[in-house]
């Protein structure tokens, strides 16, 4: 068995290699620690499973990077192993394309279990995921959702919430002040938000910022 693991740090890395060794002693595991380097590797070998972390540099591209994967190996299991919280991201990832989402905390305990899962053609999806996923497609749930944001709107809210500037944001994301701001009424518009401070807690409500 190939295992591409993708992860910029380190101690996840070996953290990680150490359980899929033990798991899986005769499989090759190889490791990237960027989308670049990811994505140079997928045509290198033919991999029975991809663990990637979702926000590897340069930047927040691990939806982007789930896309990438699947166009090349439709057929790749994908699990994506995440800091952020289920709420955040899960969704996105499945939707997205990856086989399963794991927090780095639950990895200990669920990560063989997701690997043995997309091993066998299903999906892993985690009692929390599953539940982020029903309440999505829930009809009464409200339109003003997270999941009305398109993955640059919900980048740009999380860090409006952490209380970065216009021009701070403008500058991590490499675009004009103008288009920040766009995206902000576009955050607005959708959330139906009256002010920052509404943002704000809604991000803490619902964990979107640490």
């Amino acid at each position: 068995m190939k295992i591409l693991l993708a992860d910029d740090h380190n101690i996840v890395r070996e953290g990680v290699r150490v359980l899929l060794s033990g798991a899986y002693p005769f499989a090759e595991i190889s490791v990237a620690c960027s989308v670049g380097e990811l994505m140079e590797k997928l045509g290198q070998e033919k991999w029975d499973v991809i663990i990637s972390d979702i926000t590897m540099p340069p930047g927040d591209s691990g939806l982007e990077s789930i896309k990438l994967i699947r166009e090349q190996l439709p057929k790749t299991p994908i699990i994506i192993l995440s800091m952020h919280s289920v709420e955040q991201y899960a969704v996105r990832a499945i939707r997205a394309g990856a086989s399963g989402y794991l927090t780095k905390r639950d990895a200990s305990k669920d990560l063989i279990k997701a690997v043995n899962c997309v091993l066998g053609g299903r999906k892993y999806l985690s009692p929390e995921v599953a539940l982020a996923m029903a309440d999505t497609f829930d009809n009464g749930k409200a339109d003003n959702s997270i999941e009305s944001l398109s993955n640059r709107e919900l980048e740009v809210f999380k860090m409006i919430a952490s209380g970065l500037s216009v021009t701070d944001i403008a500058g991590k994301l490499g675009l004009s002040g103008n288009t920040i701001r766009t995206f902000r009424a576009k955050i607005f518009e959708k959330m139906n938000f009256k002010s920052s401070l509404e943002l704000i807690q809604y991000a803490v409500m619902h964990k979107l910022v640490d």
